[in-house]
């Protein structure tokens, strides 16, 4: 007697995408919700253009000068004749730290300038004046 063996008809191995892609964009979707997006926050100050800027990544101790002439150290704003005392407090902390100046171009050069010299004379060994990059 002759048996006859059925084939077996062979499939092959499916993996479930759908529930996969599913999984995918529930991750995408939850690291975009809880990253932190670095957004400079500070105050509102319009800086004046330049053709050769570049960003800043080192440790800073930043002074604000706004349209109407008000200093902020930092998101503080601090009267004029403390401004020495608190960079020299800062500056002594760490030495070696940049000493950056965002005024706003509407500001008369004189007062940046009175900070500028401020700063020398509270130590400051860097300092710069802060620009945005012309487009």
């Amino acid at each position: 007697m002759l048996s006859c063996r059925k084939q077996r008809v062979q499939y092959g191995i499916q993996v479930p995408l759908t529930s996969l892609i599913d999984i995918v964009f529930m991750l995408l979707i939850y690291f975009l919700l809880t990253t932190n997006f670095m957004v400079e926050q500070g105050i509102d100050v319009n800086l004046p253009n330049a053709e050769a800027s570049a960003p800043q990544t080192r440790q800073e101790v930043t002074v604000y000068i706004d349209r109407t002439g008000d200093v902020y150290l930092g998101d503080v704003k601090i009267e004029f004749n403390d401004l020495f005392d608190r960079l020299t407090q800062r500056i002594k902390e760490n030495p070696q730290r940049l000493v950056v100046i965002k005024a706003d171009r509407s500001v008369m050069i004189d007062r940046a300038v009175q900070v500028m010299d401020m700063a020398r004379a509270a130590g400051a060994k860097q300092l710069f004046l802060a620009t945005e990059r012309k487009n």
